[in-house]
């Protein structure tokens, strides 16, 4: 009997072994550990819409009062993919830095009074995501100030860059090149929804960045790239923002 039992554990023992020698290795991460703490705050808010020219106003008279705690990348209202909303992007090194400029702002008695006891009533919601830059991917300013910027946000299949990465950069790439769009950053997320990249692309116009979808539909490169990256596609979305006067990025 006892023979048997040994058989029998063995027997166990070796398929347990073969299952995980061929059974495939899925990572569940949405990015590549960091080399680096930097990264990137996307903060939306929703705003009244009876309120959203004075909340405007407001925020181009008393952003210095924020600016002068940490770096303000850029300030958006959103024209198309979401009516009476702004989109902005914060940047710090590390997240203990965060934390200090949180706990100044909360004892700052002219950011209270000033701005947000007038700006939170004007709101409906706010969203925020951390992000950090893809490693392929600077940060880069555009050719020249006075165009319009879309955000393209993507929610990709669980399993990481491992799997997916590659066919997301071809894709990208293909668009970032001459009479296309230019690539202002490509971010993946930490917190928010996971699995989401987001590509922050700058244009001339509005008129400028419907004539490059266009161009797109038929460039031969492009559509390869696409038609690679998007069976690890589980949903996109779009957003045209238009820069605030007091936006670093114009």
């Amino acid at each position: 009997w006892s023979y048997g039992v040994n058989i029998f554990f063995k027997s166990c023992e070796l398929q347990e072994n073969l299952y995980n020698k061929y059974q495939p290795c899925v990572r569940l991460s949405t990015g590549p550990q960091q080399e680096h703490q930097t990264f990137y705050e996307f903060r939306t808010y929703s705003i009244r819409p009876d309120q959203n020219a004075a909340f405007l106003k407001l925020t181009n008279e008393k952003i210095h009062l924020r600016t002068a705690h940490s770096e303000l990348i850029g300030y958006w209202s959103i024209e198309y993919g979401g009516l009476n909303r702004v989109f902005h992007i914060w940047k710090y090194d590390s997240f203990s830095q965060r934390a200090g400029v949180r706990a100044a702002l909360a004892q700052n008695p002219s950011w209270i009074s000033e701005y947000i006891s007038k700006a939170i009533p004007m709101l409906t919601s706010q969203d925020n995501e951390v992000t950090y830059l893809v490693p392929w991917s600077h940060l880069k300013r555009p050719p020249q100030e006075g165009g319009v910027y879309e955000l393209v946000s993507f929610l990709m299949r669980p399993g990481g860059p491992a799997v997916w990465g590659k066919a997301f950069q071809a894709a990208v790439t293909a668009h970032d090149a001459p009479g296309y769009g230019k690539l202002v950053g490509a971010f993946h997320n930490e917190f928010g929804p996971l699995n989401r990249v987001h590509a922050l692309w700058w244009f001339e116009s509005a008129d400028q960045r419907a004539e490059v979808r266009h161009k797109a539909h038929t460039d031969a490169r492009v559509v390869a790239a696409v038609r690679n990256s998007v069976v690890h596609l589980d949903s996109q979305e779009s957003k045209l923002m238009f820069p605030c006067p007091f936006s670093p990025l114009k």
